[in-house]
């Protein structure tokens, strides 16, 4: 189910106001000695292709700019643990400036939600009076934000809220928190009084618990769509959050220092960053306009500029990848960003210029800006991550075919930018066909013939925050187990069928591997250095050793899945996950983030019962 919209002039937040936010709490943070643990929940199983290498080698931006926003706030002693080189991580044993921290905020993925309860359940062991406050964040709880809370009353774990938004809903929750703590009290107590007292409720964004006497939620309280920054520049420094990295350990405890500067580029040698968020397509199977609220968000060139150079300095990173939905999404701005960059880079010395780096567009708009591909290049790129989905527009459709794919392709190739292909396979799609280019294994050679370095192919899947989310599931299309092995959340990352009407579910499993056999192998390596196509052959034959690396990992994890799926014991789920805790939002109403069918508890009054008793209906 998409996210619902807020009022037209209601989405967005007024320009300034992020900013004004954080000059008030520089100005309290003095008095509130306040440290922090911010955790990035991952899963270990998730590693596979088309993801890996960067997985481990690529810093999140999520977690960095929750960091960077606290110390940007006046918070310095903040830390970020990454699971990908923390697997041991113990959040009941850390200590942070000599004792447990005030707050330990947790961001995942939903394929790292299980990790993400992990570490919630620890939190949980610490005694309750030197409990830090529990906060849960990321893309898991924007979408499900009722996963991170409990309702067992043999296992009452649970974060003490769930936030649905970005910076600027962590910050006002925190400037609440710090204007009701008195003195020197334990930061979770102030956050029970304040919740108590209804202070939360006007911070769209935020989703807490009503717990009984032995912390056990009886109801999950909504506040709502949150608002977004229009203007990217508001946005801390992300300069901030690499300061605040974990060093890499086997320990569950944390260091007593964070990750020196000098060691940033060597565990993360490609920096993501933020530069463009929103996409002006409008596919039935992606949450990304919803969230945006049909918006397109940016960062002024001259912040994006200044951003890579500072990183550059500090940290010596000379790779990144903009975590854009569609950088071409508008021409002019992202001329504008291009040109800018590469001046940028002609200012720095000779030597120093070698910046490079990527995001994501579409075929369409790549066609749109054959013009200044080469300013591009100029500015720095060297890949295009484009989603071609089905080269055929059989399965959707955003402005490609297999001869604009090849002329968007041979127009990068020209200006030496690596095109780097994503597809979705589906049910209809068969492995090869004779006199089109519909196969599987078609598309995957006119890519490759097309001058593709690597390639995604991953089964489609039901998204959270997507329309078809409900119809997905309501339609017996998703499976809840195969011959005994249920499907877990780690599997919905689109290397496991988990989700499919086809009579041979086992055979798009196969698929997906004899795609990326036939792209990944010896041979084609082999070619790659010996007869290359295109000056862009070191690319080539570096991605030909990371995807074979890759597919050996992707084969021993998704091949036992090919065999229980060829079993054919096959059960399937008639309904969408959704919350078993009732919600509602503060005044009675539907909960914003609720799937329908979630139950729905009568909103307390002062002659009513407890929260925890509060009677509850069904949702219609």
């Amino acid at each position: 189910m998409e996210l619902p919209f807020r009022a037209k002039d209601d989405g967005l937040l007024k320009n300034g106001e992020l900013v004004a936010l954080r000059k008030r709490l520089r100005n309290m943070a003095p008095a509130h000695d306040v440290t922090t643990v911010v955790a990035c929940a991952f899963d270990h199983r998730t590693r596979a292709l088309p993801f890996i290498y960067a997985d481990l080698r690529m810093a999140p931006a999520g977690v960095r700019a929750v960091g960077s926003a606290l110390v940007d706030a006046g918070f310095h002693k903040t830390r970020i643990v990454l699971q990908q080189w923390n697997k041991n991580f113990a959040p009941s044993q850390m200590r942070l400036d000599g004792r447990i921290p005030d707050m330990f905020l947790v961001s995942s993925m939903q394929i790292h939600s299980a990790q993400c309860q992990a570490l919630i359940r620890d939190a949980c062991r610490i005694p309750p009076e030197q409990r830090p406050l529990i906060i849960a964040g990321g893309p898991k709880t924007i979408y499900e934000p009722w996963d991170v809370f409990s309702a067992d009353p043999d296992d009452p774990w649970g974060a003490d809220i769930a936030v649905t938004g970005e910076e600027y809903v962590l910050l006002s929750l925190l400037e609440v928190i710090l204007s009701e703590r008195a003195g020197s009290e334990p930061l979770r107590s102030a956050f029970l009084r304040a919740r108590d007292r209804g202070l939360l409720d006007e911070i769209p964004g935020l989703v807490y618990p009503r717990t009984d006497a032995d912390g056990v939620a009886c109801e999950l309280i909504d506040t709502g769509i949150q608002r977004l920054v229009s203007d990217l520049d508001e946005t801390p420094h992300p300069a901030l959050g690499y300061r605040l990295l974990e060093p890499p350990s086997r320990h569950a405890t944390l260091a007593s220092q964070a990750l020196p500067a000098e060691r940033v580029r060597k565990l993360t040698p490609i920096g993501s960053l933020v530069m463009t968020f929103g996409c002006k397509f409008n596919c039935p199977y992606c949450p990304i306009p919803s969230y945006n609220q049909r918006n397109f968000r940016t960062k002024s060139a001259d912040r994006i500029a200044e951003e890579m150079m500072r990183l550059y300095h500090d940290f010596g990173l000379r790779y990144y990848f903009g975590t854009d939905d569609n950088f071409f999404n508008d021409k002019a701005r992202a001329i504008h960003i291009m040109a800018t960059l590469m001046r940028a880079r002609e200012k720095l010395p000779k030597g120093h210029r070698r910046i490079r780096w990527g995001t994501e567009v579409t075929i369409h708009d790549t066609l749109q800006m054959k013009d200044y591909l080469g300013l591009a290049r100029g500015a720095g790129i060297r890949a295009l991550w484009l989603g071609v989905e089905d080269m055929t527009a059989t399965l959707v459709k955003k402005g490609q075919s297999v001869d604009k794919t090849a002329e968007a392709f041979g127009l990068l190739r020209q200006n030496l930018i690596c095109p780097m292909p994503m597809l979705m396979h589906h049910d209809t799609q068969p492995l090869v066909t004779r006199g089109t280019h519909y196969g599987l294994l078609n598309q995957v050679r006119l890519l490759r013939k097309a001058g593709a370095p690597s390639l995604q192919v991953l089964m489609i899947t039901p998204a959270t925050g997507s329309r078809l989310y409900e119809q997905t599931y309501n339609s017996g299309l998703v499976y809840a187990s195969a011959d005994g092995r249920p499907v877990e959340t780690y599997m919905i990352d689109g290397n496991y069928v988990v989700a499919s009407h086809h009579e041979k579910p086992w055979r798009k499993q196969l698929s997906i591997l004899a795609a990326y056999l036939y792209f990944y192998n010896p041979l084609r390596f082999l070619k790659a250095l010996v007869r290359p196509k295109t000056r862009l052959y070191l690319a080539d034959s570096g991605l030909q050793v990371i995807g074979m690396w890759g597919l050996l990992k992707t084969l021993r994890r998704t091949l036992p899945w090919a065999w229980r799926l060829a079993r054919g014991r096959i059960t399937r789920r008639d309904t969408y996950p959704a919350s078993s805790i009732p919600m509602r939002a503060p005044d009675g109403t539907p909960a914003a983030h609720a799937l329908p069918g979630t139950p729905v508890s009568e909103p307390v009054t002062a002659q009513g019962p407890d929260s925890s008793q509060a009677e509850t209906t069904a949702r219609h």
